[in-house]
């Protein structure tokens, strides 16, 4: 195998394929990258045997073929080479060795053969559509914040991706909860779509997803399967094995008759819990919120380091109300505000209250309240 490649587009590639491999894997193979020369196309894959991505690249190719090496090694070689280098690869299969080299530099790196480097089955998907890169942004950037770490709740540890029944008929909706707080965002239900079966989407997968969608013009292919989900640009195939578990009925957690509605600026709201929350100790960051009409005061007291307190003019009409949250929490639902306003529902300072954007009911955020 030989050809040469420009170095932003394999660092691009590269980028791509080191973040999938394991860092601590007990299979020397899967710290490797398959790299394949046919035609004008250079392939690059990579998986941890949950994911495998394959990212296609223009090279000049002088001779088809195949090798596996250390995709760490090989992408800090090429972020550690000039800008506007070409870069040679050539292959030695008889000696295990590639050869790399741009301008006065060269490297040889032990390689693996590629009949050792494992494949993912393929797999007949139940449903295909397609979706512009930014509704499956906005669907999965709204709601990750909300993945469980927890591994004892695997069936937490991602993105719910179903259709569902909304007001204005079916859409394709995004969940993720971790038991103190729940977000569900909604989007338009593309064609084809319609039978999709319900699938959570690992948060690895998540993350890895994030770098196909950030071109706005893209249009991404989705295929989803009971058990795999793969995601496509013309350029990189993401595939992905789904949580095999069973989401819980979120619409249970999500209030309805909350009544007590307070509107503020989301942007000075998080600041303002950003400031208060600075004097409170590490553990419990929580933050009382005293609601009164027409003004909100955010007060944290922590007995070891301090107290802090501030007042925030907010649109509020109902009596009295004091309430404690997580200040984390609070502050990564309000980031998740697109708008100028927050709207937030409160029933009583026991029970989970309500966000959302202004009127958008596409987006809804729930968080339980703490005791201060």
């Amino acid at each position: 195998m030989k050809f040469s490649i420009e170095r932003a587009v394999l660092l691009k590639a590269m980028a791509q394929a080191q973040s999938v491999v394991e860092r601590r894997n007990t299979i020397p193979i899967l710290a490797n990258v398959l790299i394949e020369a046919e035609g004008s196309d250079v392939s690059f894959r990579a998986t941890d045997l949950d994911i495998e991505v394959v990212d296609k690249a223009p090279a000049q190719v002088e001779r088809a073929g195949a090798t596996t090496v250390s995709a760490t090694l090989l992408h800090e070689i090429v972020r550690k080479l000039p800008d506007g280098a070409l870069i040679n690869l050539t292959a030695d299969s008889a000696a295990g060795r590639l050869a790399v080299e741009a301008g006065r530099s060269n490297f040889s790196l032990a390689t693996l053969p590629r009949e050792d480097f494992p494949v993912m089955a393929s797999s007949e998907y139940a449903s295909n559509f397609s979706a512009d890169a930014p509704v499956l942004r906005r669907l999965f950037d709204k709601s990750k914040f909300a993945i469980s770490t927890e591994e004892t709740r695997y069936y937490l540890n991602g993105v719910y991706m179903h259709t569902a029944e909304a007001d204005g008929g079916k859409v394709l909706r995004c969940v993720a909860t971790d038991g103190h707080r729940l977000a569900r965002i909604d989007a338009d239900l593309p064609d084809g779509a319609a039978d999709m079966p319900g699938v959570i989407v690992p948060r690895k997968t998540v993350g890895e997803l994030r770098k196909l969608l950030e071109d706005d013009d893209m249009k991404i292919a989705v295929s989803v399967s009971e058990t795999k989900v793969r995601f496509a640009t013309p350029e990189i195939t993401l595939t992905s094995k789904v949580i095999d578990g069973t989401f819980p009925d979120y619409t249970r957690v999500i209030p309805q008759g909350n009544t007590r509605k307070m509107e503020v600026d989301a942007a000075d709201f998080a600041q303002a819990v950003d400031r208060v929350a600075t004097v409170s100790s590490e553990r419990s960051r929580a933050v009382k919120l005293q609601l009164d009409e027409d003004r909100v005061v955010l007060s944290v007291n922590a007995p070891d380091s301090g107290a802090a307190e501030e007042e925030l003019a907010v649109a509020y009409g109902d009596e009295r109300l004091e309430i404690g949250f997580n200040a984390k929490y609070l502050l990564e639902i309000a980031s998740q505000v697109d708008r100028e306003n927050a709207v937030f529902l409160f029933n009583s300072s026991g029970d989970p209250t309500l966000m959302r954007e202004g009127n958008d009911m596409s987006a809804v955020y729930v968080v339980m309240p703490m005791r201060v």
